[in-house]
């Protein structure tokens, strides 16, 4: 009696289609537990992770572009040179990745967090961002070509070497202690910025088409030479 309950368990949990915790051999499939496991230079485009856990999962050199990420969580996940083009990471959770090198070129990634995260040299161009977290991230080099940044939060962010220019945003953005070295803001319209004080325009590379708030002076440094 007590084999045959257990044979009926066992077909009643296949038959609900459930997905057993960390199952690394398993399809994607949105709800997926993944967390720890090892996904390495694979070709995952297309997936669905909407609201999994990827946590601490390994993806480097991994493919997971036009993929719905939506919800997910990748905390602690290494990403690096993987890629996510076209993917919607909407209030995804990438705080404290591993994410050299890797490519979100047009995401869409409204309202996830990058807190903590190592981004040097990603490229987010024509990324939407809007109210996305970047608190204490490591940015260096990265690209926002045509970003849409508006409402981005990069405090205490190393923004080394970072291209700006060629982002777009309305409304504040909060710069509160950001590092600036060489940090390309040419163009920009920071009029509504918050958190920036002199000592880090000066260190930044702007133009005289950058806006700076009410007050704050164009350094005489400007504009960089080419780096």
């Amino acid at each position: 009696m007590a084999l045959a309950g257990l044979a009926v368990a066992v077909l009643a949990t296949a038959s609900t289609g459930a997905v057993s915790a960390a199952d690394c051999g398993s399809t994607a499939v949105a709800g997926i537990d993944w967390g720890g496991c090892t996904k390495k230079n694979l070709m995952l485009q297309g997936g669905d992770f909407q609201k999994g856990n990827l946590a601490d999962a390994d993806f480097t050199l991994t493919n997971l572009s036009h993929a719905n990420l939506a919800s997910a969580n990748l905390e602690k996940a290494t990403l690096v040179r993987a890629w996510f083009t076209g993917s919607d990471l909407t209030k995804a959770n990438f705080s404290k990745v591993e994410a050299y090198r890797s490519g979100f070129e047009g995401v869409n990634a409204e309202g996830a967090t990058f807190a903590g995260a190592e981004l040097q040299r990603a490229n987010f161009n024509s990324a939407v961002l809007k109210g996305a977290n970047f608190e204490k991230a490591e940015l260096g080099r990265v690209t926002f070509n045509k970003a849409d940044l508006t409402g981005a939060n990069f405090s205490l962010t190393n923004l080394s070497r970072a291209d700006l220019s060629g982002a777009k945003f309305t409304g504040p953005i909060s710069f509160d202690r950001a590092f600036m070295f060489l940090t390309r803001i040419s163009g920009l319209d920071l009029s509504q910025a918050t958190g920036l004080d002199e000592a880090q325009v000066s260190l930044a590379c702007g133009d005289s088409n950058t806006k700076l708030p009410a007050g704050m002076a164009t350094p005489t440094s400007w504009p960089c030479d080419a780096d």
